[in-house]
């Protein structure tokens, strides 16, 4: 939908009207309230969640703030089906960062959320899943709160929601995890250092983002610290699009399958028993060449 629009900036327009919503900005206001109406005539940044592909999951506030932006700047991993819903004269600014290649380091993001803001615009922040689950919604947020620009964060369904809904694996289950776990596969210097003996542990579920292309050392920590090599997993690749595709196995197999099977980002890894369940729940997967998937029982 609209797949001509990524990576092309188009001319800014008129500011739309705010819908009634109570824009938040940084501090309370003197009623007492969280947050306040930003000035007529002052600009303002939205951090909105755009979901982890499906546009009809975004929130009614996101696709509202969509369709009044001035100027769009958006991360890699927002489809080409949302970016099709952001006002059609809107500037749009790519700022996706894929291995090895920021096409805007963070530090110019952040300068340039702050100057469109001060030339009045409605600057949309449009991040993929939620921007505070390894989005850098944080990051963003102080240094628009130190540089006095006012601004709100709108929540979107997070990428692990998305892909384990999609993929027929639900993060928590009586019988198998009750607690879930979610973690980065990319460290902000490099290294996969993650607390390993805390992610070996059983009855729960552990989601990592960004960790495909250490697949086979995250599997390898886990058996190190504890977890048999049967212990199921699954990798789920392009989550709640028409090219979803799902891979399970063990700690031992799923990095081969993976492999085999070409999965590339972005895509997510879960481990845990949960993973079970995805022959019994897999109700997204219509189409037997979208599913690659392996139901061999997880523990001998």
């Amino acid at each position: 939908m609209h797949d001509s629009r990524k990576k092309r900036p188009a001319s800014a327009g008129q500011v739309f009207g705010p819908g009634g919503s109570a824009s938040r900005a940084p501090g309370g206001g003197k009623d007492g309230s969280h947050g306040v109406a930003p000035q007529r005539g002052r600009g303002m940044v939205y951090l909105v969640g755009a979901g982890p592909g499906d546009p009809e999951l975004l929130t009614l506030k996101a696709a509202r703030l969509l369709q009044q932006a001035d100027a769009c700047i958006y991360d890699h991993l927002v489809s080409n089906d949302v970016l099709g819903l952001v006002r059609r004269n809107a500037e749009l600014i790519y700022a996706g960062k894929e291995k090895s290649n920021h096409a805007l380091p963070q530090a110019e993001i952040n300068a340039l959320l702050v100057a469109l803001a001060r030339k009045g615009k409605r600057v949309l922040r449009l991040k993929g899943g939620d921007p505070f689950i390894f989005g850098r919604g944080g990051e963003e947020m102080q240094f628009l709160a130190e540089h006095g620009v006012p601004f709100e964060v709108v929540p979107g369904v997070t990428s692990a929601s998305g892909a384990s809904t999609y993929g027929g694996i639900p993060l928590t289950h009586r019988d198998y995890a009750q607690a879930c776990v979610f973690v980065t596969g990319h460290r902000k210097h490099g290294a996969c250092d993650l607390d390993w003996p805390m992610l070996a542990r059983r009855n729960q579920t552990v989601v990592v983002y960004m960790g495909v292309g250490q697949l086979a050392e995250i599997c390898e920590r886990l058996k190190a610290h504890g977890l048999p090599g049967d212990w199921p997993a699954a990798a789920v690749e392009r989550a709640t699009t028409r090219k979803q595709r799902v891979v399970t196995g063990t700690l031992t197999t799923l990095p081969g399958r993976a492999a085999h099977a070409g999965l590339e980002p972005p895509a997510l890894i879960i481990v845990g028993e949960v993973v079970k369940l995805r022959g019994e729940l897999g109700w997204f997967d219509s189409d037997a060449e979208s599913l690659i998937t392996h139901p061999e029982p997880a523990h001998a």
